[in-house]
């Protein structure tokens, strides 16, 4: 990535400004289904079975089901498992606060991921960085005001819960990436999760109207394509350029959450909201510079 040409960077970033603005209207969408009255079991189902589907006619029209062959099952199906823990957990929070307030939790994702790759990887992690996680941290607490009431604390948790399960199926990603390619990771995430998704639908499904259908579908549909465009975005780009586009979906959340809900971001979150993407862009920012600081005396 490091001899990326300027049109492929440039690439790499509408790919990722377009998953973020695409799983931004997901989550819009995962808030009104729940809203017309579909349960968690439901729209959590019709966000894999609409991406499997998804994947079903790409890799029919392209590289084919050979191309998803593997050697490592055990170790999809444990992504399988931590990603649907970390799926379960973001839509919680989702359905259980403002959409620009869930996003904004959500940003902590980078800070989770810097104290694991520590903890787990045994990154080096200086002082800089374990400065902005604690900066980070401090800007959840003003947007979240424990003891607040302006929203509900199990949301909240539910959000770090999530931001800090999807960091550790990142770190997991790393190892997978080693020998399986991108596509044969999200197939198989997306149909192994079908299998305990199907049976908690099965307990769950009920008769919705088309226009409802059509809703659950979306969730499913739009999840999926998201996830092909952020997957591009890493494969085109470096991540230390395309990781900051995130934070974009912020604007988003706030346009969805003013249109669709008449809700508007509380003054705690325009406070805490760039104190959190800050310390997230800074540690970005860190990791580059370190990754540089190896490659050259890697050269040298």
């Amino acid at each position: 990535m490091a001899a990326a040409s300027p049109d492929r960077i440039l690439l790499a970033v509408a790919l990722r400004l377009t998953s973020v603005a695409l799983f931004a209207s997901m989550n819009a969408l995962i808030k009104l289904c729940e809203a017309g009255g579909a349960r968690f079991g439901e729209i959590i189902f019709f966000r894999q079975f609409g991406a499997a589907c998804l994947m079903m006619v790409v890799l029919a029209s392209g590289p084919g089901f050979a191309s998803v062959k593997t050697e490592r099952f055990s170790a999809h199906v444990l992504r399988a498992g931590m990603g649907l823990v970390a799926m379960t957990l973001t839509f919680n929070a989702i359905l259980m606060l403002p959409l620009a307030e869930s996003t904004t939790i959500g940003f902590t994702m980078p800070i989770f991921a810097t104290i694991l790759g520590a903890l787990i990887l045994r990154e080096p992690t200086g002082w800089h960085r374990w400065a902005a996680v604690i900066t980070g941290f401090a800007g959840v607490l003003i947007v979240a005001q424990p003891g607040g009431g302006h929203f509900p604390l199990l949301g909240a948790l539910s959000g770090l819960a999530a931001a800090m399960t999807t960091a550790s199926v990142s770190i997991l990603l790393r190892t997978i990436a080693k020998t399986e390619a991108t596509m044969t990771t999200v197939f198989w995430f997306s149909t192994l999760s079908l299998v305990p998704l199907g049976i908690v639908y099965g307990f769950s499904w009920q008769p919705h109207d088309a226009v409802m259908w059509m809703l659950l579908m979306g969730v499913g549909l739009v999840g999926g394509v998201a996830q092909l465009a952020m997957t591009g975005a890493i494969r085109f780009g470096p991540v230390s350029v395309v990781l900051p586009m995130d934070y974009s979906s912020l604007l988003w959340a706030t346009m969805y959450g003013w249109l669709l809900f008449d809700m508007l971001p509380t003054p705690a979150t325009w406070i805490g909201a760039p104190i959190i993407i800050a310390s997230g862009l800074y540690i970005v920012w860190r990791e580059h510079v370190r990754r540089v600081q190896e490659t050259d005396q890697a050269i040298v």
